[in-house]
């Protein structure tokens, strides 16, 4: 099977070269890396067109910030594998657990995995309690509109069969595409996984990004799909 990497990228100077050359390194033997550069003004654009073009099938730029979720909806367009993956540009999630993310789907078992940073033995960088607070609120919401019972539905690490995301209509821009694509996937009945993942957190010193207008917009994007959902 093919497996595209799509990989959101925006104002990531300091990690998109070393988030690069994990993807080109991971054990995955037949892979396309598709990175979408979000109109990055940071220097990031520099270093895909004068050092990067080469490392991977092929760069997407935005000429403006659209948000993650336009990102996706972009990469999943490009992406020409049998299975598509979301690869965060941050570091946060290592491209050395693709066998994990993978087996479930290439096995026959499941239609889309999410990887979890709140299940499994796998190592955790210690940060933000208000964030793992709210995280567990966004997935019990959501988890009540759509009878799944997901551990983390904010995760930046899942992979899908192709013809299942490229199926759905992504409607959000930004990060309330998370709980958008869960609710989506529930409505259609596929096979859900989900398997423990480490995960490196980084600080906003470090150049985390998300903030508590991102949880307001996935509270509204929960109960958007899940109650238009039961509308119809």
């Amino acid at each position: 099977m093919k497996v595209s990497i799509v990989i959101p990228c925006y104002n990531e100077k300091n990690t998109i070269e070393k988030i690069i050359e994990a993807v080109r390194s991971a054990p995955v033997e037949n892979k396309e890396i598709i990175v979408i550069d979000d109109g990055s003004n940071d220097g990031t654009q520099t270093l895909l067109r004068e050092k990067l073009s080469g490392a991977v099938d092929q760069i997407i730029y935005h000429p403006t910030n659209r948000g993650k979720g336009a990102a996706l909806r972009t990469g999943f367009e490009a992406a020409s594998g049998d299975i598509i993956l979301i690869q965060d540009a941050d570091l946060e999630y290592s491209p050395e657990e693709y066998p994990l993310l993978l087996e479930p789907i290439i096995s026959g078992k499941a239609d889309a995995v999410f990887g979890s940073r709140f299940m499994g033995g796998r190592p955790h960088r210690v940060l933000f309690f208000w964030h793992m607070a709210g995280n567990r609120f966004l997935t019990l919401l959501s988890n009540m509109f759509t009878n799944l019972n997901l551990t983390d539905i904010e995760t930046g690490y899942k992979a899908f069969e192709a013809s299942l995301i490229k199926s759905i209509k992504i409607e959000e821009d930004r990060f309330g595409v998370e709980p958008e694509i869960i609710a989506k996937l529930a409505r259609t009945g596929c096979r859900i996984y989900e398997v423990g993942i480490s995960y490196s957190g980084r600080t906003y010193a470090e150049g985390k990004k998300i903030n508590w207008t991102d949880g307001v917009r996935a509270i509204y994007a929960i109960l958007k799909y899940n109650l238009k959902w039961c509308q119809t």
